[in-house]
């Protein structure tokens, strides 16, 4: 209990820094933006939504389903909203419980000793942990690993109470195994390995069987119990497979190439090459954690693609090492079975051979339930077969290498292919038997090691290597503490992705020009990433270089033709740039694309059901009401449980307000508001239409309440100062125009309409300023200049409004009010004796 503790502890200590980081890389899809977490989404969503939130049957899916992971993320958001501390603080109790229930394992295998103590030291302290851990999407292979053992420990449990014949509490356990596996696939799929790991144990630990008993293991009745528990977990584990592919609707999911670039290679030896080499390159990993990295997707890991790549040979020793453990613990006999061949002594627990004594790999004997006793009056020697209080060493070894690579099995690409090249989260489970190996490699060590001076440098070298481990992992965790850390980190191993992704980071913090340096550098590396191009693009239009933005969307488009954000911004600027043929085809185009297989379904509909809601705008604004209806009702169609509905509802009642079908209008108004009971554009156009329809005083409380909502936003006042302009409270009307054109005194739409109502306010002299100031904004536009001449020539600067009326109608000619105002102004001017440039 006390080494648990202490390990637990020792985790603690090297993870308790990560309790100030923020959320960082995947935590923002699976927490931030993560329907199922809100109070208002059904809890019972999580069983029916993959880890990101979509339909697990949706084909664009990921089909991770890990509904018990994602109620832990509802708790916490319950407890704490978006803090990310809690978050990070339940990641590091869970790291805590898994490190002390593997400590209690490795008591289990290894003693009460310090190799107990060693092999637990490793797992707190491992720095491959740290994605994991500190990574709080991470909490999937936690979360999983801690029922993964629990279920595994009852399994022990259940293994004892058999050979004891305590049927009751031996089949309770069982029960326990199973509850605890299946909890431990629901939170991460790789939790349904518990049950081989646990058959692993039975069979090659509990029953300490070699390679070749297997075969004359159903001819013995007394492995008839043996051979029931391990039909009945490999039952469990069709039943669990069965159900979760029932679930996730029988189809796999589908991942794009930069994802698993050797996945998608046509070439079957670069495949196979590659594939053969991933393990290796895990377990070096594991061995060797200099080099890691928050993403090993794209080029991270270059495909091996001929026989000479000298990394073939890292393969090579990878499956000799392993295949030479398997020799060892699968065909050697153990001390025992030597033992009772005379080539070796027992006694008190030690074993002695030509004068040399050393410890024997364990303590004590016991017989075990299954032993034979014969004893004769005649001296016959009484003699059974004897099982250890531990396993031996090949015990361990057997145990250890299942449990290091079983569970990796599901990343290797051999049943399906996965969505990462390599993963350093998936290496938390497999970590354990890794921890494992080292710790009986080193006990193993120590006893043959003869002299004090040569343990004591065993000790010394365990100890060290939990010391770099933890200082590893402590520095990794600096890394974690915020995504452009985080990004900077991965530069070395995967710069694509990680200019890219710090690239967001930098133009978040408003910090434009290095962001494009980021986004360029990202490109540098790979020309083809789509999201990078759009995200290139979307910074470039946020700098108002439309032309380049445009240039760089249309690339984006071409890398991945199914990016409907893409499509959007596109529409958006062709309509600002009033091409509006081209726009209207560009959103055509985005509602067209067919849902399915992409990467990220809830942002894509997102992103076409703006595009739809654009195209509507487009048409509202071009007259066609009854096209803008029909768009804007395909839109809430396709709309997602995420979008904000309130514009396209408020929009709904605009057409129809223009189409003189109020009662519609006002329903439409109505459900914005709901949506958004502080929607500002809703107050004002609702305000409206109750003005129209006589309900003054009703719309008049709309309008305040619109401004009250957002002070300093002019559009309010300006809305108002109109509703007010109709009520002919001129003075009154005047003041709001004031401080519309004040607050907004770049927006030519406020200026010009505050212009308009002080010049009927009477207020010429401050309207003439804001007509100049509304021409200055739009110093091509006709109608501000010829209101600018026409409030000149009321108030007497006749040269000046000549001027404003020459070049208005320089822009156009065939205006006849301009005209007219010219002739009038000509008239006066000759009567004064003023020269003019009449013709």
């Amino acid at each position: 209990m006390i080494a648990d503790l202490v390990c637990s502890a020792v985790a603690l200590v090297l993870y308790v820094n990560t309790l100030g980081a923020d959320f960082c890389y995947d935590d923002s899809r699976a927490i931030k933006t993560n329907q199922d977490l809100l109070p208002e989404t059904p809890w019972t969503n999580v069983f029916y939504d993959d880890f990101w939130g979509t339909l697990l049957t949706h084909s664009g899916s990921h089909k991770s389903y890990r509904p018990l992971c994602t109620l832990s993320f509802r708790i916490n958001y319950a407890l704490s909203g978006l803090e990310p501390w809690s978050y990070h603080l339940a990641n590091v109790a869970l790291h805590c419980a898994v490190t002390a229930l593997f400590t209690h394992l490795a008591r289990l295998l290894l003693g009460t000793g310090c190799w107990r103590l060693l092999a637990g030291l490793l797992f707190a302290s491992h720095p491959v942990h740290t994605e994991a851990v500190a990574g709080i999407v991470g909490r999937a292979d936690v979360g999983a690993a801690l029922f993964f053992l629990l279920a595994l420990l009852c399994y022990v449990g259940h293994c004892d109470q058999r050979a004891e014949g305590a049927q009751r509490r031996c089949w309770a356990w069982f029960v326990g195994s199973l509850a605890c596996s299946a909890c431990s696939v629901l939170w991460k799929e790789q939790g349904i390995t518990v049950l081989a790991v646990a058959a692993v144990y039975d069979v090659f630990v509990f029953h300490r069987m070699k390679l070749q008993q297997l075969p004359g293991i159903f001819y013995k009745k007394k492995n008839m119990r043996l051979l029931l528990s391990v039909f009945l977990l490999g039952s469990w584990g069709i039943f669990l497979l069965g159900f979760r592919l029932f679930w996730m609707g029988s189809k796999p999911p589908n991942f794009s190439n930069s994802d698993n670039p050797a996945a998608d290679c046509p070439c079957f030896l670069t495949r196979a090459l590659t594939f053969f080499y991933l393990p290796a390159m895990n377990v070096w990993l594991l061995l060797c954690p200099d080099r890691l990295s928050f993403d090993w997707s794209m080029d991270a890991l270059p495909l091996l693609r001929s026989i000479t790549d000298w990394r073939n040979l890292h393969t090579i020793l990878f499956y000799a090492t392993m295949l030479a453990l398997a020799w060892f613990g699968l065909f050697t006999r153990t001390f025992k079975e030597k033992e009772t061949n005379g080539k070796a002594h027992v006694a008190n627990g030690k074993s002695s051979t030509n004068g040399h004594s050393y410890h024997s790999d364990y303590e004590h004997s016991i017989p075990d339930s299954d032993s034979v006793q014969t004893n004769g009056t005649n001296g016959t020697k009484k003699h059974y077969i004897a099982r250890t209080s531990l396993p031996t060493t090949e015990n361990v070894v057997v145990f250890s290498l299942g449990l290091l690579a079983i569970p990796f099995l599901p990343a290797t690409n051999v049943f399906f292919y996965v969505g990462f090249v390599v993963a350093e989260r998936v290496l938390y489970i497999p970590s354990m038997g890794f921890c494992l190996l080292v710790a009986v490699g080193m006990r193993a060590l120590w006893i043959r090691l003869r002299t004090n001076s040569s343990r004591t440098l065993v000790l010394a070298c365990s100890a060290s290597l939990v010391l770099l481990f933890g200082v590893k992992t402590f520095l990794r965790n600096q890394d974690w503490h915020n995504e452009e850390m985080l990004y900077k980190s991965g530069i070395t191993v995967n710069p694509a992705k990680a200019w890219g992704n710090l690239g967001n980071v930098l133009k978040n913090q408003g910090k434009m020009a290095e962001a494009e340096r980021a986004y360029r550098n990202a490109l540098y590396y790979r020309r083809n990433m789509a999201d990078m191009l759009y995200n290139l693009g979307l910074l470039l239009q946020e700098s108002s270089k439309f032309s380049e933005a445009l240039h760089y969307y249309k690339l984006a488009i071409g890398s991945r033709p199914t990016l409907a954000s893409a499509y959007l911004n596109t529409g958006i600027i062709l309509m600002n740039q009033g091409r509006l043929d081209e726009a209207k085809r560009t959103f055509l185009t985005c509602a067209d694309i067919p849902d399915e297989n992409l990467k990220d379904p809830h942002a894509h509909k997102s992103s076409v059901t703006s595009c739809l809601y654009n195209l509507g705008k487009l048409l509202h604004e071009q007259g066609h009401q009854e096209e803008a209806l029909s768009v804007y009702k395909e839109a809430i169609q396709k709309m997602p449980r995420q979008f904000a509905p309130q514009s396209l509802y408020n929009m709904m009642g605009e057409a129809y307000m223009r189409m003189n079908k109020l009662a519609d209008a006002e329903y439409w108004y109505r459900e914005s508001l709901r949506a958004k009971p502080d929607h500002i554009p809703a107050h004002l156009t609702y305000g409206k239409l109750l003005a129209m329809t006589g309900q003054k005083a009703e719309a008049e409380k709309y309008f305040i309440k619109a401004i009250q909502l957002d002070p300093t936003k002019g559009n309010c006042y300006m809305h108002y100062g109109q509703f007010l302009l109709e009520e002919s409270r001129l003075l009154e009307a005047a003041e709001m125009a004031q401080k519309a054109a004040q607050l907004d005194s770049e927006e030519f739409d406020v200026v010009f309409s505050a212009a308009h109502m002080l010049r009927q306010a009477s207020l010429n002299d401050a309207a003439e300023k804001y007509y100049k100031q509304a021409a200055r904004l739009r110093p091509d536009y006709p109608a501000a200049l010829m209101n600018l001449g026409a409030i000149l020539h009321l108030n007497g600067k006749l040269q000046e409004a000549e001027a404003n009326y020459l070049r208005a109608l320089q822009l156009k000619p065939d205006d006849t009010i301009t005209q007219s105002n010219l002739r009038k102004l000509w008239n006066i001017m000759e009567k004064q004796g003023l020269r003019t440039m009449a013709p």
